[in-house]
């Protein structure tokens, strides 16, 4: 290979980086935007709903928001260092969390449909192997 060659590769892969990171800011923002409005309603329009679906959704939202201030300041960290696989990885298992636990919590809640409950713990799994990922990357770089 020559070195034009490797050059090419490196764009190629920075390149694909920025648009996972720019996709990955967009879910920031739609699952922040969720958070609030779906807060909002859970406050004000769920009186209908018994309180253990209630709370069920309540906890839902609290670990949505939660992870998804901690998938920002990933790709913040992101951002003002150097490319990292583990901080990727971590923004990435953040995303899984949100979609298998809070969205699993939320489907199941609504729709009664208790088979997708099954995908529930792989989300808190998930949400744990990331913050095991920012330590890691912390012990790395700190």
């Amino acid at each position: 290979m020559n070195s034009s060659d490797i050059n090419q590769q490196q764009q190629i892969k920075l390149n694909s980086m920025a648009i996972l990171l720019k996709w990955l800011m967009i879910i920031v923002g739609i699952s922040g935007c969720f958070s609030v409005l779906f807060g909002a309603w859970l406050a004000h329009g769920s009186q209908t709903l018994s309180v253990n679906v209630q709370s069920s959704l309540a906890t839902a939202l609290q670990y949505q928001f939660i992870h998804t201030l901690a998938l920002f300041a990933t790709l913040v960290w992101l951002k003002i260092t150097k490319p990292s696989k583990v901080l990727l990885v971590a923004s990435c298992a953040f995303v899984v969390g949100i979609l298998c636990f809070c969205g699993t919590i939320y489907i199941k809640s609504f729709f009664d449909l208790d088979v997708i409950g099954k995908l529930t713990p792989f989300g808190g799994i998930s949400f744990a192997i990331a913050w095991l990922l920012l330590a890691l990357e912390g012990k790395n770089n700190f």
